[in-house]
């Protein structure tokens, strides 16, 4: 499986995360339970430790464990280019506001302490107060680590933002240290109440026993939440962020005995560090995992459509181990990247169509939070599942279909929601994946090739792979 892009100030450096046809007799409906926002914190004044509070929230915050479906700004985003495409941008996103992912270093942020003690959250700052401007909830991903945390001089001030600088964890008498910064950020951004600790377990690798290093991971993601809750204990926490690597199901070497379908299999060292995770950490108030629908090999196993339904297996499995807490995907990938990580082998329609059954079926394993990875690129003509034309020209900034679905989606089935049934004519239920609250049914036809649909009650016809809303 590859990584994900970020930037890094001048130079910019882009590596993605790679991230079922069966019978559907009845359909998973979600009615819609709001949650009420709670209080927003202090918005002036100056940490002790040199980050001072910036900006002044334009929407409350909100202490649930819980957020919705959103999306992660990567490394170009609406926050820069043309002034018009960016206005444009804010004031779509406005329109049906979302939660929004931004990491700390990287991925649009630039390093945020380049020497111990000195900060720089300009880059940052841009970014949070763009999730605010459009009335989105934001969330903060810590990662990833200054250099005088994992090596680096000191008092140097550069930052070297090659991959496997990029990747590496801080060392480990540096974890308070990160813990340090973390509260300095939540200082700073008073309104940001869900904190993700780290990132896809990057440098936490055990070389002599080939497993994650879970118990490095677990030591720091202590630390980092004992600091935050310090800050304020209303902060909400989340991780371990692991990649939910899948196998292929003939594979035997580090195969899971028992999470498993036609899918493929867990990588079973995946489980052990997540369990250890779960046994050892200090608390949690939600969940976080990562990944795809298909193999490390990137095999859609038996298709993609079906291989949606390892969504819905692995969120089932990490609920049952963590007694129900709010699960979150802080990435989840349904096509797989080309060599230089670009997904653009589908068209617009199909992977509109396989990834509203990605959603699907993570809702119906329990999922009550996901975020889409924008691939938004800088001044491209095209941008395949982008949520709207790239910004770095005038003329963008507009919606593009991913966004559509990612925004209704959100709005009709949010956090809390619970399920009902729906009826599929026989003929249709291996052809259609629908999910359904009390107002609306979302309808994907799985062919490519129109179809007529019976479903609710109601018989239409569908394009090929159309994604439709009824209303109830």
């Amino acid at each position: 499986m590859g990584r994900h892009g970020w930037n890094s100030g001048a130079r910019r450096w882009r590596f993605t995360a790679l991230l079922g046809v069966g019978a559907v007799a009845l359909a998973l409906v979600l009615v819609l339970v709001h949650t009420l926002p709670g209080d927003t914190g202090s918005t002036a004044g100056t940490t002790r430790d040199g980050g001072r509070v910036h900006g002044t929230p334009s929407v409350p915050a909100t202490t649930s464990p819980d957020v919705g479906w959103g999306f992660t700004h990567t490394q170009f985003s609406a926050d820069e280019g043309s002034a018009a495409a960016t206005e444009r941008a804010r004031r779509l996103l406005g329109e049906r506001p979302l939660p929004q992912i931004q990491h700390i270093m990287g991925w649009g942020a630039d390093n945020p302490e380049p020497v111990e003690g000195r900060y720089d959250f300009e880059a940052m700052d841009r970014r949070i107060d763009f999730v605010r401007a459009t009335g989105g909830t934001p969330v903060v991903t810590l990662c990833c680590a200054p250099d005088w945390m994992k090596g680096g001089r000191s008092g140097a001030g550069s930052t070297d933002w090659s991959r496997a600088a990029l990747e590496t964890a801080p060392d480990r008498a540096h974890f308070k240290d990160y813990a340090a910064l973390a509260a300095t950020v939540a200082r700073r951004y008073p309104d940001v109440r869900h904190f993700i600790v780290w990132n896809e377990f990057k440098g936490f690798w055990n070389d002599a026993e080939a497993r994650w290093d879970y118990e490095g991971y677990t030591d720091l993601y202590n630390l980092v939440y004992k600091a935050l809750k310090k800050v304020d204990a209303d902060i909400q926490v989340g991780g371990p962020y692991l990649v939910m690597d899948s196998l292929d199901p003939r594979q035997r070497e580090h195969a899971s005995r028992t999470l498993k379908g036609r899918w493929g299999t867990l990588d079973q060292r995946v489980l052990d560090a997540f369990d250890h995770w779960n046994r050892n950490k200090a608390g949690a108030d939600f969940v976080v995992v990562d990944g795809s629908s298909y193999t490390k090999d990137d095999d859609l196993l038996p298709d993609e459509f079906a291989a949606t339904a390892k969504f819905t297996a692995v969120s089932r499995w990490v609920r049952a181990r963590t007694g129900g807490l709010p699960l979150w995907w802080a990435e989840y990938y349904v096509e797989p990247a080309d060599g230089d990580d670009v997904r653009d082998g589908w068209s617009e329609a199909h992977r509109l169509a396989v990834h509203a059954s990605g959603l699907i079926a993570m809702a119906r394993g329990g999922t009550t939070s996901a975020f889409y990875w924008n691939p938004e690129t800088e001044n491209g003509a095209s941008c395949a599942g982008c949520l709207w034309t790239p910004t770095g020209r005038a003329p963008g900034g507009k919606p593009l279909p991913m966004l559509g679905l990612l925004s209704r989606f959100g709005e009709e089935f949010p956090p809390g929601t619970r399920y009902e049934p729906v009826s599929v004519a026989a003929d249709d239920r291996a052809n259609v994946r629908v999910l359904a609250d009390d107002e609306a049914v979302l309808v994907v036809n799985t062919l490519g090739r129109g179809i007529s649909a019976k479903v609710d009650g109601r018989r239409f016809d569908m394009g090929a792979y159309e994604v439709k809303w009824l209303d109830r």
